[in-house]
């Protein structure tokens, strides 16, 4: 008999660490099983032709919580997609919702599929066949399933799955909104794209405002300056490595990715390396940078914060021994297991938890599916009037002081807010507020001594009631 310990899948891992949430409420077993639970997983699998031959095709779509309707999360296309990790994920999409007052429950979808192999007319065909077969099951709609872009899909793929739903469903008014993560031309809203990168680095500096929450986490000073460690300079990755190099004055020191690892004490140009991958497909060769061939030992190297920002399982009870960094930001999900979490909070390190850093993109896909259900964009109505009341008020402290105001006040003073700021201003706004939340519980409650623990809070408390108000149980 081996006495190999049996590694958690995704779903279990996610379901431990809800437990200790569970714990510190003290809610019944019957009804954290309830919580727990998948409402419905749909499997499909259908044949698309492909140059001349017939594929077939296996995908998933998961429902975790319809306690608020609709149902909310994104479509991956991978090689790794399986029903477990649509499951684990729909359960982090639930949580994620409540955590940030966003009111949908949580779902989940996932193709297997290496989307690297088709041209983008095959994938156009097996994009709005997966669609269809969503739609025609009832696991895709403007009112109770909403999906967004994830791993391996984007922009292009929600605008054929909504032309897909758009055309199945004629009388539709509202058919924007069956998916969000559009092009603009489309109905889709500005800043959406960069909407979880940026998040991420919203919760950073929020996280740096509390200066208690610093001192505990072993660091002094501000975030500027800080040595962090990214994996994975994807959408997520490059928005928030952009992002704190340029507007927050940290030092990107590595950058992990698939096919290697790039490190350089100096700092990382993040922009030079981004033009690079596009360009060459890969981070092999990059001139102004060490290239480690092995790069998730990168995930171990001296830095303050490290931001997985790949996929799930990185982190594992193999090397959360090794790890150095005083402070871990999820930016992926899962990318923590929860052995390993247990590892890094006995060792004392600082995690900030996915299902709080990474809910920027469903926070921006719920003004992307506001905007489409009220058929007009932030700021169409006001953005003038405000324009003329700062001017009105310009007028009015020149007349008052007869002193010349600088030009950039004059700007600040007149311009109007348009779509991209109101985004921003509304994204800005509820991973602050959100963080207070998660501190006020971590700072009230002596059973909670981690940001984790403190975020399932948040999050279960508020489901719980939801479901004690509507009679569920």
């Amino acid at each position: 008999m081996s006495n190999q310990r049996r590694t958690l899948s995704f779903t279990e891992s996610v379901n431990h660490m809800a437990d200790r949430a569970f714990e510190v409420l003290t809610i019944d077993p019957g009804i954290a099983t309830a919580i727990k639970a998948c409402t419905a997983t749909l499997e499909v699998n259908f044949p698309v032709e492909i140059n001349g031959k017939i594929e077939v095709f296996t995908g998933w779509r998961s429902v975790h919580s319809s306690h608020r309707l609709p149902s909310k999360g994104g479509i991956r296309y991978a090689t790794i997609v399986d029903k477990d990790e649509v499951e684990a994920l729909a359960a982090l999409m639930t949580y994620k919702c409540a955590i940030v007052d966003v009111p949908f429950g949580g779902s989940k979808g996932g193709l297997l599929i290496d989307p690297g192999r088709y041209n983008r007319d095959d994938m156009q065909k097996i994009t709005r066949r997966f669609a269809r077969e969503l739609i025609r099951k009832g696991f895709l709609s403007p009112a109770t399933n909403v999906p967004a872009p994830d791993m391996g899909t984007g922009e292009r793929e929600m605008a054929w799955i909504a032309d897909t739903y758009k055309h199945l469903h004629p009388e539709d008014v509202n058919y924007t909104g069956c998916v969000t993560g559009k092009p603009v031309a489309h109905g889709g809203i500005r800043g959406r794209a960069e909407a979880t990168g940026r998040g991420v680095v919203y919760v950073m500096r929020e996280f740096f405002r509390h200066l208690d929450c610093v001192v505990k986490a072993g660091f002094t000073g501000a975030l500027s300056g800080k040595r962090v460690v990214i994996q994975g300079l994807g959408n997520v990755g490059y928005h928030a490595a952009k992002l704190l190099q340029e507007e927050d004055g940290c030092l990107i020191t590595s950058i992990i990715e698939k096919d290697g690892a790039l490190f350089k004490e100096a700092g990382l140009d993040i922009q030079a390396i981004n033009d690079y991958i596009v360009e060459h497909k890969t981070i092999i060769g990059y001139p102004d940078a060490h290239f480690v061939a092995d790069g998730k030992k990168l995930l171990e190297m001296d830095c303050d914060i490290l931001i997985p920002a790949a996929m799930e399982g990185q982190i594992t009870p193999d090397n959360a021994g090794r790890i150095k960094a005083a402070l871990i930001v999820e930016a992926a999900n899962g990318p923590i297991t929860f052995e390993a979490d247990e590892i890094l909070r006995r060792r004392g390190i600082t995690i900030l938890p996915d299902a709080y850093v990474n809910a920027g993109g469903v926070t921006v896909s719920y003004f992307e599916w506001v905007r489409n259900l009220a058929h007009i964009r932030f700021g169409r109505m006001e953005r003038r009037y405000d324009e003329m009341r700062g001017g009105h008020m310009l007028s009015a402290i020149q007349s008052m002081t007869e002193q010349p105001i600088p030009e950039w006040i004059q700007k600040e003073l007149v311009q109007g807010a348009d779509e991209l700021d109101l985004v921003r201003s509304g994204l800005d706004d509820t991973m602050r507020l959100s963080f207070q939340q998660i501190k006020a519980v971590f700072d009230s409650n002596d059973k909670v001594s981690d940001y984790r623990t403190a975020s399932y809070v948040v999050a279960i408390d508020k489901i719980s009631r939801s479901y004690l108000d509507i009679g569920v149980y």
